[in-house]
């Protein structure tokens, strides 16, 4: 038995839409298989409905209320986003279950966690759904850690599309720390170098916008630049991973081109932050990747390098323009306004 728990369960499949639609069941069967494949054992997390009092440290209520008048409909709230009519209740279920493992990561004596669960998140706003994502797991399962009393929480997401929802919650607070590594200029438009956050949270939120095309070189200098010196600076006390496996070169709706690898070596760096400030204590949890292959491999690789500290070197490229200029621009912000 490894120190990790394992957040899946079969009522999140039930999440469907009316026809095709790229965040799909079929999703977490690639991801399940992803875990069968480590050959690792985990201790199971139960999944429950996340209560009143912990959506509302991240979303308005009036936008719950509205949500659950959508149980039991089959529909869509914008271009992107369906609800079937199990989708309001599954949704709940995936934040209560997230906010579970934060639970079982902060009472030990597990150290490392996966929740494999949909929908997605990292766009939920406060006040509104949208880009896949009913409401926002892992900032409800940052906003409840430090309801548990956490002083300082960090929240990065390499998903490939910038997590406007997370950085909302948490624009202007100084206790959570959101780092995002993202396609730019690409949906949902949000994401620049500059949006740093408001008021005491000015600097908590650093964004590391890159240009289509880039792989794992653009990514390992983007962490070696910048999030891994914000990260062991800010000396977390929970680390938090909205993993999405969208920036694959496999996958239909990007344009970035990493390799499974480079989740692997991406998930031991985060594993290491973590294991100097934060007592071990790190989760992933699932976001985005829409081609099956690509969301297989490269959660396996990820779940290697969080939970055994596995992954294979990959390539530096320190004559990268593009990170060179975005990355150096985001640490510069960092260090002046943090």
């Amino acid at each position: 038995m490894t120190d990790a728990v394992l957040l899946s369960d079969p009522r999140f499949f039930r999440h469907r839409s009316n026809g095709y639609h790229p965040e799909r069941p079929e999703r977490l069967e690639a991801a399940r298989a992803a875990i069968e494949r480590s050959e690792l054992s985990f201790t199971p997390i139960e999944p429950r409905p996340v209560t009143d009092e912990e959506l509302a440290r991240v979303h308005d209520p009036k936008f719950v209320e509205w949500l659950r008048t959508l149980n039991g409909e089959q529909g869509y709230i914008d271009a992107d986003t369906y609800v079937g009519p199990e989708s309001v209740a599954v949704a709940e279920l995936a934040a209560g279950g997230t906010v579970a493992m934060v639970d079982a990561l902060l009472d030990g004596p597990s150290k490392r966690g996966i929740a494999l669960v949909r929908p997605p998140g990292h766009h939920a706003r406060p006040d509104h759904a949208m880009g896949f994502c009913l409401l926002n797991n892992v900032a409800i399962a940052a906003a409840h850690a430090r309801a548990r009393g956490l002083e300082r929480v960090a929240i990065v997401d390499w998903d490939v599309h910038h997590g406007n929802g997370t950085q909302d919650a948490f624009f202007d607070d100084p206790n959570v720390l959101y780092v995002s590594t993202h396609q730019f200029p690409f949906y949902p438009g949000t994401g620049a170098v500059l949006e740093t956050g408001e008021g005491e949270g000015t600097g908590f939120t650093v964004n590391v916008p890159l240009t289509a095309g880039g792989g794992d070189a653009v990514y390992r200098a983007a962490f070696e630049r910048v999030i891994l010196p914000v990260l062991e600076e800010y000396r977390p006390q929970l680390v938090l991973v909205s993993a999405g496996f969208d920036a694959s070169a496999r996958d239909p709706l990007a344009e970035m081109t990493l390799s499974a690898d480079a989740f692997g070596w991406m998930a031991r760096a985060l594993r290491g932050v973590a294991d100097k400030s934060a007592e071990g204590r790190i989760a992933m949890v699932l976001e985005g990747g829409y081609d099956l292959v690509a969301l297989e491999s490269g959660l396996l690789a990820a779940t290697r390098g969080m939970v055994e500290g596995m992954a294979v070197d990959i390539a530096r490229d320190p004559d990268s323009e593009d990170i060179t200029r975005a990355s150096l621009v985001a640490h510069r912000t960092w260090k002046s306004l943090a």
